[in-house]
This record gives structure tokens, C-alpha cells and sequence, in this order.
């Protein structure tokens, strides 16, 4: 237990929006992909996989993306709680910004693994399958929900 009182964390503010369209979601996307400080790549790779994406289905790649996150993101999550010398995994509800945090991290991991074409094509297929409710991101969400829903039994233990 800490002799001083804990300062409370302070929210950090949002990024300034893309400059080709505006969404601080597609620049946090954008700082997401970043690898070894090379960010003119990742914006590269997210601005033609938008225009494969607007090419593909004929719509807004911005409001295709966003409902790609919306249908990726989880509701809830479980988390370990040590109870009396046993660890549990206790369901819990997800903030907003950490499940757009996850759909984000999800969609960009599943796009790391696949291989045979580039970077852009495989996020533009992921972003696309997201918004059909279809996909790796939307099988690993009901994979969270799943394990959730069995570990329903310790809610009890939420504190």
C-alpha cells in the first residue's frame, strides 16, 4: 500500500487530425502502424489502402473504416483477478477508448501475419471484412465474448 496518495492519470489529448481526411481515429491508426519511426510509410500504407478500399466498394473509405471498428471492437474483456491464492478471469466491461484501442490493435496484428501481398492490400481486406461483420478481427471479438460469457460465473468477484 503507498504511504502517499496516488495521482490520478491524466487523460492524454487527442491526436490532430489526418490531414487528408480530417479523423484523429485514422491518425491514431496512422501512429498505430508506425514502425521504427518511419511514419510518411505507415501513412503510405493507410492512405492506399483507404484508396483500395474506395475502389473495391465504391463508398467512403472513412466511414467504412469506422464501422469496420465499431463491428471489431469488444463490449467486454476478461481480466485476471488473484482471489485467495487462485487467479480468476473475470469479466468486465470495456471503456470506449480502450475497445477502439483493441479493434485497432486487432486489425493491425491480423494484417501483420497474413502474407502474399502487401501491407495495404491485406489492411484493405481486413478493414473491408470488419465492416461485413466477417473476418480474423471479428472471430477474435467473439473469441473475447466467448471466453466472457463462460467466465461469467466469477463476476462476482469484480471490485
Amino acid at each position: 500500500m503507498p504511504r502517499k496518495a496516488l495521482k490520478p492519470k491524466q487523460k492524454r489529448d487527442l491526436p490532430a487530425p489526418d490531414s487528408k481526411f480530417g479523423s484523429a481515429l485514422v491518425t491514431r491508426f496512422i501512429n498505430k502502424l508506425n514502425f521504427e519511426g518511419k511514419k510518411s510509410i505507415a501513412e503510405s500504407i493507410v492512405y492506399d489502402s483507404f484508396d483500395i478500399i474506395k475502389e473495391r466498394t465504391g463508398e467512403n473509405p472513412v466511414a467504412i473504416f469506422s464501422k469496420a471498428l465499431e463491428n471489431i471492437r469488444p463490449l467486454i474483456e476478461v481480466r485476471p483477478r488473484r482471489v485467495g491464492g487462485a487467479t480468476y478471469q473475470i469479466p468486465l466491461e470495456v471503456s470506449l477508448a480502450r475497445s477502439l484501442t483493441l479493434a485497432v490493435n486487432w486489425v493491425i496484428e491480423i494484417a501483420r501475419k497474413k502474407t502474399g501481398s502487401s501491407m495495404s492490400e491485406r489492411l484493405a481486406q481486413e478493414i473491408i471484412n470488419g465492416s461485413k461483420k466477417e473476418g480474423a478481427a471479428i472471430k477474435k471479438r467473439e473469441d473475447t465474448h466467448r471466453m466472457a460469457e463462460a467466465n461469467k460465473a466469477f463476476a462476482h468477484y469484480r471490485w
